[in-house]
């Protein structure tokens, strides 16, 4: 077929503080190129950006145009990018197709499917007030650094048997790859080494644990199979859930909407969690896609194998035209944040009840929270992935330590599977 001419706009950078300061402003500029837009998510590496709801949809449902397997582009990216710890190939249900994505996909589900959500709630609490415990008489904290990215790291190494030992390098390895920063390779190759030790482990001593069931998941997996998606599992979970928090808090501490609820100790949560959802989404850029041949989408050229990226919080904050699907929408159900069509979010409600949970524990607890510089001097995390703050620094009237039955530990080595988990806008 006969493409028209490429775009003439020069691509704008998705990386560095410019954009983690400003990415709304990004996105108004990439909206008047068209419903995609070229973008740079690397030093020397571009890709189509989605910034239209419509269009976004389109993608994300269209398995026939597109596909998952990213190998084709990645035949021309350096090994050595900072985005191949995210977008690089590996047999995961991420980044496949038809049967093959089924049958990795069926293992996930039925993995996380095994936990209750009353277990998940009883885990995040008893959780979140040992962590709030251990600042609570302080009157400061930093509640990323010293909750919302550690709660979700506790439930997680729990339920998949981590040993606590093991616990900081899964953390700095999520991190370091989402943050797409020079060093990307080496934090996701030491994930995969923990994880990789862990599930020789299993296979060899089986236990009470999310890493033992999908080691005998009837898919099957082999032992890099079973590795990749626990990786996946927690790469998807761990971060996004963690930026979920953080940005909702901050919602709550710096829109004067919440003030009065916030101090009167009313559950806002959800409806912080709402308008994150829609503005702010804790993955803001991603849902990969490949053209399987050159092909034309909403007048746009594209070539076999390029990479395209869905901007769910561009997409989310696009005012719709009047005929489209976009204008239908209301409420929560209808943003992009959880993705659509075969890779939609598989665990979309353990996340809202992991992060709601942590947001009720910490403001019952800690009533007058109050950011403890302004809003506008917070420094975001780069990286053209995410939407997170790198530290969200608080103040508050401090409270006496808790005490040890209110903040109630498990046994170390508890044979138990706390929660299910997840948070991920496509798997």
């Amino acid at each position: 077929m006969t493409l028209s001419a490429p775009s003439p706009y020069e691509p704008l950078a998705l990386y560095g503080p410019g954009f983690a300061a400003d990415p709304h402003g990004h996105y108004r500029r990439l909206r008047d190129q068209g419903p995609l837009a070229r973008v740079r998510i690397a030093p020397g590496t571009e890709a189509m950006l989605v910034t239209d709801y419509q269009a976004a949809v389109d993608l994300l449902r269209d398995t026939e145009t597109f596909t998952k397997d990213p190998r084709a582009w990645q035949a021309g990216v350096p090994a050595d990018s900072p985005v191949l710890p995210v977008l690089g190939y590996r047999p995961t249900a991420l980044f496949s197709d038809g049967a093959v994505h089924a049958r990795y996909r069926e293992a996930i589900n039925d993995t996380l499917g095994l936990i209750e959500p009353h277990l998940l709630r009883a885990e995040v609490s008893r959780v979140a007030q040992r962590l709030i415990g251990e600042f609570s008489a302080t009157g400061t904290g930093d509640l990323i650094a010293q909750y919302a990215r550690r709660l979700p790291l506790h439930v997680f190494t729990a339920a998949f048997g981590v040993a606590p030992q093991d616990s900081r390098r899964i953390i700095l390895g999520i991190a370091g790859m989402m943050d797409s920063a020079g060093d990307a390779a080496a934090a996701y190759a030491d994930l995969v080494g923990v994880v990789s030790g862990l599930v020789a482990d299993r296979r060899s001593r089986p236990g009470r644990d999310l890493t033992t069931y999908l080691l005998q998941h009837p898919a099957g997996l082999d032992d890099d199979e079973a590795v990749r998606q626990i990786t996946l599992i927690m790469s998807a979970g761990h971060d996004p859930t963690t930026n979920l928090i953080g940005n909702a808090l901050l919602r709550m501490l710096s829109d004067t909407r919440y003030g009065r609820s916030l101090h009167g100790g009313a559950t806002t949560a959800q409806d912080a969690i709402a308008d994150v959802l829609w503005r702010d989404p804790p993955i803001a850029n991603m849902g990969a896609h490949y053209p399987r041949h050159d092909t034309e989408f909403h007048g746009v050229p594209l070539r076999a194998g390029q990479l395209l990226l869905v901007s769910f919080a561009a997409a989310n904050t696009q005012s719709p035209p009047a005929d489209s699907d976009a204008a239908a929408r209301s409420g929560d159900g209808a943003h992009l944040a959880w993705s659509t069509g075969p890779h939609r979010c598989p665990a979309k409600q353990p996340a809202l009840l992991m992060a709601i949970t942590a947001i009720e524990q910490l403001t019952s607890q800690l009533c007058d929270l109050e950011l403890a510089v302004e809003a506008r001097e917070l420094v975001w995390r780069p990286g053209p992935f995410h939407r997170a703050p790198a530290h969200l620094p608080v103040r508050f009237t401090p409270l006496d330590t808790l005490s040890e039955q209110d903040v109630r530990r498990a046994p170390e080595g508890a044979d138990h599977v706390p929660a299910r988990v997840g948070g991920t806008p496509n798997g």
